[in-house]
């Protein structure tokens, strides 16, 4: 007996050759429990689709590409593994039980290192306002996903950061602790900057505080931070605590704070947004957000595979943002007392 093919498989499953084939290529939407069925029949009978003749049949490249203009002074930490490699590594895995491959683009420029590139469709993870690698996408008539609202551009489908929600846990936080709060943000205008220094507005307003925000330029990275943070500090001695988004210029304020004899967080409360290796691994460890990017990042290609196949652009509903309470603005007994054992916050 010859292999089992796609007809021998929908027969057994009861559905249309057409169903089969989406319940493989995630273009089309079947129903999850059709899909289970489908797949669990094709690995009863031994049925293997063929990915390069949907290839053929379809026109296509069968691969997405996963790209940001985040320099890797910020989007990468230690040993490369941060904030665009933890969502690559989530996004690699949905794809590939799509039957799609993703080519992971580093962030050198898009005229120069993308012009061979051949994919159907592109996630760009946090855009900026005015993003050469929007431009480059659109230019050539590549569909894309952006992971985090594309400032400026409202006609482009997205997964939802929450970046707001975000925003506010971080601040909630440190403010509850009666600190002055000051906040480092990117120059580069991302949406998740813009949120965050709305949600810093709102809350300065609220409270009658005066405002300490700055913002530093992404390629500078870990010393451009530690410098900045370090002026800053001497400048506004009053700061008792700092919001910095960027995990990697959180860990440079360790840094400032080091060299000032500012002791974290007695002296100083930190918190950033991304929990990473980063907050992870620093001294103290840092205060910061589960994102949660392995679902963001699922979500993401399955919603550019959708808008690949039928134009589908409804973002998908995520769970929301945890904050993750750690020694870095545990000063009081207060913000111990909030904490479950695994660190995570009650509130």
């Amino acid at each position: 007996m010859g292999k089992p093919t796609i007809t021998d498989l929908a027969r057994a499953a009861g559905v249309s050759v057409t169903t089969v084939s989406h319940a493989f290529s995630g273009r089309r939407h079947v129903e999850p429990e059709t899909r289970r069925r489908i797949e669990a029949l094709a690995e009863e009978i031994g049925y293997r689709p063929n990915h390069r003749a949907q290839r053929l049949r379809t026109g296509r490249a069968g691969s997405i590409a996963l790209v940001s203009s985040m320099p890797f002074a910020v989007a990468a930490g230690p040993s490369r593994l941060g904030f665009l490699m933890e969502i690559a590594a989530a996004a690699a895995v949905t794809a590939f039980s799509r039957g799609i491959s993703l080519c992971l683009v580093p962030p050198l420029g898009p005229r120069d290192s993308l012009e061979a590139l051949e994919v159907d469709g592109a996630i760009v993870v946090e855009p900026e306002r005015d993003d050469p690698v929007l431009d480059f996408f659109s230019d050539r008539g590549v569909n894309i996903v952006c992971i985090g609202r594309a400032p400026g551009r409202d006609d482009l489908p997205f997964v939802d950061l929450q970046s707001g929600a975000t925003a506010r846990l971080l601040l909630d936080h440190l403010f509850s602790g009666n600190s002055n709060v000051g906040l480092i943000t990117g120059q580069q205008r991302r949406n998740s900057y813009i949120e965050m220094e709305a949600a810093y507005a709102a809350r300065i307003e609220e409270t009658g505080a005066s405002p300490t925000a700055i913002r530093i330029d992404e390629n500078g990275g870990e010393q451009a931070a530690a410098e900045a943070a370090e002026r800053l500090l001497r400048a506004e001695p009053s700061i008792s605590a700092l919001c910095v988004p960027v995990d990697a210029f959180a860990t440079g304020v360790l840094d400032a704070a080091r060299a000032l004899g500012r002791r974290v967080p007695e002296d100083l409360r930190l918190a950033t947004r991304y929990d990473g290796m980063r907050a992870k691994l620093a001294t103290p460890p840092l205060t910061a957000v589960d994102l949660h990017l392995d679902h963001v990042a699922a979500a993401a290609v399955d919603l550019l595979l959708a808008h690949l196949g039928d134009g589908a652009t409804t973002p998908q509903a995520l769970a929301p943002p945890t904050l993750v309470v750690r020694p870095s603005s545990t000063a009081s007994k207060r913000s111990n007392s909030a904490r479950s054992p695994d660190g995570r916050s009650r509130a």
